[in-house]
């Protein structure tokens, strides 16, 4: 017997659990005032359909496993996007567009990376499903900030991308292989490889920066005029102390999002807490429906102490009337009830107990 567990996994106690539940309260109850209304996947799904329910996959880093019963290939979620898609084009497909939801659920990662080791993880996001406009996309991601901001989230930075923008630009002018090729040496932003391969493109890599700046310098290319207006307009929709970048070839993570991606990092936060787009949900006869979500990161919020809040504990002495206790629960106190004599309030882990005239401050 043994308290380990495998690499990537771990266990969230007391009270990080409990702060877990009320960053992840706090977030849905936003997204409901905004009408995403709560769908709850299950951890897992036959292999194929979800692989195929967003253009371009995004299913990758999935678990696969043979279901004993089926028989059949099953993958454990490593996102729970593709489910959201799946619900909106099966279960809910006839349901008035664009349909709102938002979910929150654990998921797991077939390998880690060095910057963020953890295998399992928790997620929370919304998905818009029937509209990739620029409102749809300006309101996914003011609600992410607001969200983020009830959750107790502060100093939020945006850094936009363009995921499809290279294929945009190139069209028909490169062969498939150079192409790719080119997306590798953009999104590594290696200004020699791009030069080998298409040095007209090496103005996207001097473009990354300050979202201001970045915009001024990809306004010279007439191509992506209607592009730029979409994204300038989503970035005004901004609160004005949000800080915004701009990182036009950014593709890393970004495998099924089309003309708007987008990172959420956070002040005091190790690497990025939620991603989101634009991308587009494959139908059961194949027809694709435009969408814009976005996904948060509970697990690196909470590393940060973040949305902890202070612990109050009222530890309610052996033989406390249970009637007295439920009055102190309804006016907003975490009672213990002491179920021997000899027990106390520094054993319970309580700040507070009962005494003659009402809770006391432990001392």
């Amino acid at each position: 017997m043994t308290g380990l567990l495998p690499e990537g996994f771990h266990d969230r106690l007391p009270p990080s659990a409990d702060a877990a539940a009320r960053v992840e309260g706090r977030v849905l109850g936003v997204a409901h005032g905004y009408g995403y209304e709560q769908v709850d996947p299950p951890l897992a799904e036959f292999a194929e359909a979800l692989a195929s329910r967003l253009k371009a996959g995004g299913m990758r880093d999935a678990v696969r496993f043979v279901d004993p019963v089926s028989q059949q290939t099953l993958a454990i979620r490593p996102d729970i996007t593709a489910q959201v898609g799946r619900i909106a084009a099966t279960r809910m497909a006839h349901h008035p567009r664009p349909v709102r939801l938002s979910y929150a659920g654990p998921v797991l990662k077939l390998r880690a990376s060095q910057l963020r080791p953890e295998r399992a993880m928790r997620q929370i996001g919304c998905e818009l499903i029937g509209l990739d406009s620029v409102a749809a996309a300006s309101e996914v991601v003011r609600v992410a900030v607001e969200a983020l901001r009830a959750a107790g989230v502060e100093g939020i930075a945006i850094d936009f991308t363009l995921p499809d923008l290279v294929d945009t630009l190139a069209g028909d002018s490169l062969p498939a292989a150079k192409l790719a090729e080119l997306r590798e040496r953009l999104d590594g932003k290696d200004a020699g490889g791009v030069a080998a391969i298409a040095p007209e493109y090496l103005p996207l890599i001097e473009a990354a920066g300050p979202f201001d700046a970045a915009m001024a310098k990809l306004r010279g290319i007439a191509a992506l005029a209607s592009r730029l207006d979409g994204l300038a307009a989503v970035a005004a929709s901004l609160p004005g102390d949000v800080a915004l970048t701009l990182d036009p070839t950014e593709r890393h993570g970004f495998e099924y999002q089309s003309w708007i991606g987008f990172s959420i990092f956070a002040r005091g936060v190790r690497g990025e807490i939620g991603r989101g787009g634009s991308y587009a949900v494959v139908h059961e006869d194949g027809r694709e429906e435009p969408a814009v979500g976005f996904s948060l990161y509970a697990d690196p919020i909470l590393d940060a102490g973040i949305g902890g809040g202070e612990r109050r504990r009222l530890f309610l002495p052996f033989g406390t009337d249970a009637a007295k206790g439920a009055e102190l629960r309804a006016e907003g106190w975490v009672t213990v009830a002491a179920l021997e004599a000899d027990d106390t309030p520094q054993a319970q882990l309580c700040s507070h107990v009962l005494g003659a005239d009402g809770p006391e401050k432990v001392g």
